[in-house]
């Protein structure tokens, strides 16, 4: 069994992933009866990854600041950059695609029983409350725009402690991280769960009648994916960007996609970035950040399901609007983490823009929970890798400038 278990180990992650992808298909074709016993290991699974994602990102923050150098530069800035361009990017691209693509719902109820926000203050104002949140209460309620708030100011606080605390906080990190490596370790099991659930209870017959919008919707996040972010990843590093790609997808977006929650795919980001050899300074804090403002999914969802509404209703957009409803969509994606819902219940706040009553917007609403199978394991998929894409780039180009610098210092020397 010991034997077993070290040949399974020095299989990579993403294949044993993949084998637990087939078992998971092979069991839901063949012994669907079994679901009780087989779907448990993916619910254990997510369930592990938000249990251990809070304090995870807790003490990696503090230990993280708190034994920052003076002098030592983080690329935080740079990466807030690439996460707003790549959401702009993507609530743009999903407007061309709506036009180009126009798609037209019947629309369904069955998101009579939850409220969106009224407006962008009500998003913003959410937010900020997050921020100013009980820190216990954010950690049990995995509120990581609260938990990143506070463990940055106790992280500050902390810079000045001795010794002897931050070497205490630092074994509570690698502790944490630890925990974190085994919970990964258990991930081709989970996904084998996951899958299994997936196709027993859901299947995929009911989206059938909603398979245009879904092409639209996917094909915008595969174009973003596989187009867009690597145009903005060649920009910074001037070389091919597609193994940076492919890892990010492979690594992180694979998990994303069944877990379908940023935030379960916090360590496996975290653990992504380790193998990437960044800097722990800055992924600790871009990272959990990446979970909560890095949306390009969101912003696709919101704008091609409010254009979806103005097709059916007939009503015509100029240009002006729909840049404006870009615009509005990254804006309103960036909050999504901060509204009960997430991006499906800021549709309503977009489809407002074009005057669309409430009660329309609400159906619209109810058809994305119908497709919602899909379109928010593709969200999360490309929200999430995307966190460790850009991450690795503004470090990759830091160093990139770093060496370019040492080149032209020694050829001055030289001369």
């Amino acid at each position: 069994m010991g034997n077993f278990v070290d040949k399974w180990n020095q299989i990579s992650l993403a294949k044993r992933i993949l084998i637990g992808m087939i078992i998971g298909i092979i069991l839901a074709a063949t012994v669907p009866e079994a679901a009780n016993w087989v779907s448990i290991f993916g619910g254990l699974f997510v369930g592990a990854l938000k249990a251990v994602a809070p304090v995870l990102v807790l003490f990696i923050v503090i230990h993280a600041i708190s034994k920052h150098r003076s002098g030592h530069r983080t690329n935080i800035k740079s990466i807030l950059i690439l996460y707003g361009l790549s959401t702009i990017i993507a609530g743009f691209i999903a407007v061309i695609a709506s036009f180009l693509f126009p798609v037209t719902l019947s629309l369904a109820t069955g998101a009579g029983d939850v409220t969106p926000p009224s407006g962008i203050i009500e998003v913003l104002q959410t937010l900020l409350f997050n921020v100013v949140d009980n820190p216990i209460h954010a950690i049990l309620n995995a509120n990581y725009i609260g938990i990143l708030a506070w463990a940055i100011l106790l992280g500050i606080a902390l810079r000045n402690a001795n010794e002897t605390t931050k070497t205490l906080l630092a074994n509570l990190s690698d502790a944490i991280s630890q925990l974190v490596k085994w919970v990964i370790n258990l991930a081709p099991i989970g996904i084998m769960g996951l899958v299994f659930e997936s196709i027993v209870t859901s299947g995929f017959s009911t989206l059938l009648d909603y398979f245009k919008l879904l092409l639209v919707l996917i094909g915008c996040m595969l174009f973003i994916a596989l187009i867009a972010n690597p145009i903005i990843v060649f920009l910074f590093l001037r070389k091919n960007p597609y193994p940076l790609v492919f890892t990010c997808l492979k690594e992180s977006g694979i998990t994303a996609f069944f877990t379908r929650s940023s935030a379960a795919n916090i360590p496996v980001n975290m653990s992504l970035c380790e193998k990437l050899g960044l800097d722990e300074d800055t992924y600790s804090v871009s990272i959990p950040l990446g979970a909560t403002v890095n949306m390009a999914g969101a912003a696709v969802t919101i704008s091609v399901l409010t254009l979806a509404a103005v097709h059916t209703l007939g009503i015509q957009v100029d240009l002006g609007t729909a840049l404006i409803l870009s615009i509005l969509s990254a804006v309103s994606a960036a909050g999504a983490s901060g509204v009960a819902g997430g991006s499906l219940l800021l549709i309503p706040l977009a489809c407002s823009l074009f005057g669309i009553s409430n009660d329309v917007a609400m159906q619209v609403v109810g058809v994305g929970f119908i497709i919602g199978v899909l379109q928010d394991s593709c969200e999360t998929a490309l929200n999430s890798s995307s966190d460790a894409l850009f991450t690795a780039t503004a470090e990759y180009a830091k160093r990139r400038k770093e060496s370019v610098k040492t080149i032209a210092l020694k050829k001055t020397m030289i001369k």
